[in-house]
């Protein structure tokens, strides 16, 4: 199978899905995103595979997902020829539906046969934690940046994951200011299973992956179902479908034309500084990033309705 933004490799029991976007910070564009599920389907098929690893090229793992016209190219593989998104078995007609479809692609990760081990450094935001969340284990770089900056002035996380891998008060900050936490913080707070050093992070995951893969397909297969069963029993399926409706809502606010309406005058860029410019973190922590701006549809053209 020929891809253009991972790389797919087999080592022994391993499976190495490689996100290959690395001038973009590996921003999933629709492509991208039906390619890993492409190569998570074939990892699962080669009997020779027990574990696949998820990881990315580059700086950082992933910086969400992709907000320039890019994201839909014209000649995109391993996408639907109607939809132009990644397959889920629907095309998503309607406005307001890109959560759902998120959250239905992720759901590959989460049937796969095989456990799926996401490898973490740099920036790991918005769609990007929604991606690694899915899968069944997480190793951190204990300087990785985790956060979601498009819930201060878009709409809500897409997969609202928060309230079931973080305590309660942390599930809370991180879903209403997307501030980021270290790679340390995210394993302390349950989310990651360890957390190293950077320059330690290649040889550790590889070595939790291959230990993992002592264990026969079989088995790791049934372990899995098993427990996710447990969370599908307690509502995960539900919970997060039921976030992306709140999601949709939240698209729909009064405010919620004034990032739009700043991307297209401003230009993507601008618009993440004003995002994040009271935040001074992210794009809003450059000197350009308006720092004190007025709260979003308080200021001129707030609202195009």
């Amino acid at each position: 199978m020929e891809y253009r933004d991972v790389i797919y490799e087999t080592d022994d029991r391993l499976a190495f899905i490689t996100l290959n976007r690395p001038e973009k910070l590996n921003a999933l564009s629709n492509n991208l995103r039906g390619e890993i599920m492409e190569a998570m389907r074939e990892a699962e098929h080669d009997d020779a595979v027990g574990v696949i690893v998820l990881r990315a090229a580059g700086r950082s793992f992933c910086s969400g997902y992709d907000l320039s016209p890019s994201r839909s190219a014209g000649d995109d593989k391993f996408v639907d020829v109607r939809s132009k998104l990644p397959s889920t078995g629907t095309t998503h007609p309607g406005n307001n539906q890109w959560a759902r479809h998120v959250v239905m692609t992720n759901w590959t990760i989460w049937e796969l046969a095989k456990p799926v081990v996401a490898q973490i450094q740099g920036h790991c935001l918005a769609g990007g934690t929604e991606l690694a969340t899915t899968c069944d284990f997480r190793i951190v770089a204990t300087d990785a940046k985790i956060g979601y900056p498009p819930v201060r002035a878009m709409t809500t996380m897409d997969m609202m994951w928060t309230p079931w891998h973080l305590p309660p008060a942390k599930a809370r900050e991180f879903a209403f200011m997307g501030d980021s936490m270290s790679g340390s913080e995210m394993a302390h707070f349950g989310w990651a299973n360890r957390a190293v050093p950077a320059e330690e992070l290649d040889d550790f995951t590889e070595q939790f992956a291959r230990r993992m893969g002592h264990i026969d397909n079989e088995m790791l297969m049934y372990t899995k179902r098993a427990v996710n069963r447990q969370y599908e029993t307690m509502g995960i399926r539900e919970g997060l479908h039921s976030g992306t409706e709140i999601q949709a809502l939240s698209s729909a606010r009064a405010a919620a034309s004034e990032w739009g309406r700043r991307v297209r005058e401003d230009g993507l860029k601008s618009a993440l500084e004003w995002r994040d410019g009271p935040f001074r973190d992210f794009r809003g922590a450059y000197d350009s990033a308006p720092h004190d701006r007025p709260v979003a549809g308080t200021d001129r053209g707030g609202s195009d309705n």
